[in-house]
């Protein structure tokens, strides 16, 4: 398995110009918050008395994808995770249409992602291995 450092440097070669890396700074939460609003979408199910949402058994693997990497990668998309499954919740409580919202928010941001892409002139880094969509949102965060 790859180091962080490994991964954050090969996820930074496809990331140098300005205009792509703003676009990646909102892009890449906001896809993340809609994949979490596009999984909590999916009916739950019924285990043994409870009800269980797709969003924690999709979550699972990949916490241990993180915590793999460090304890603080870990700790921070825990963090992001816990928070975008909150405000996901919210939506529904509050009747907006979390599975329209959450689409719209893919589509419209992974458009905005394909334009810096194309700015930058380097093809998105998942094409050569999709555990980089993982890393995507550590190189935001962590990036000064």
């Amino acid at each position: 398995m790859r180091t962080l450092t490994d991964w954050l440097q090969a996820y930074g070669v496809s990331h140098q110009h300005p205009v792509n890396k703003k676009i990646h700074k909102v892009a890449v939460p906001g896809i993340y918050l809609s994949v979490v609003g596009l999984i909590w979408s999916i009916p739950a199910i019924a285990l043994m008395g409870y009800t269980l949402n797709w969003v924690w058994v999709v979550s699972l693997p990949i916490m241990v994808f993180y915590f793999r990497l460090s304890l603080s990668v870990f700790l921070m998309m825990l963090g992001y995770t816990l928070a975008c499954i909150g405000l996901i919740w919210s939506m529904q409580l509050l009747g907006w249409p979390v599975l329209l919202v959450s689409i719209g928010l893919f589509v419209g941001l992974w458009v905005l992602q394909f334009i810096g892409h194309k700015i930058e002139g380097q093809k998105p880094s998942f094409f050569e291995d999709v555990q980089f969509l993982l890393i995507g949102p550590i190189w935001v965060f962590r990036k000064k």
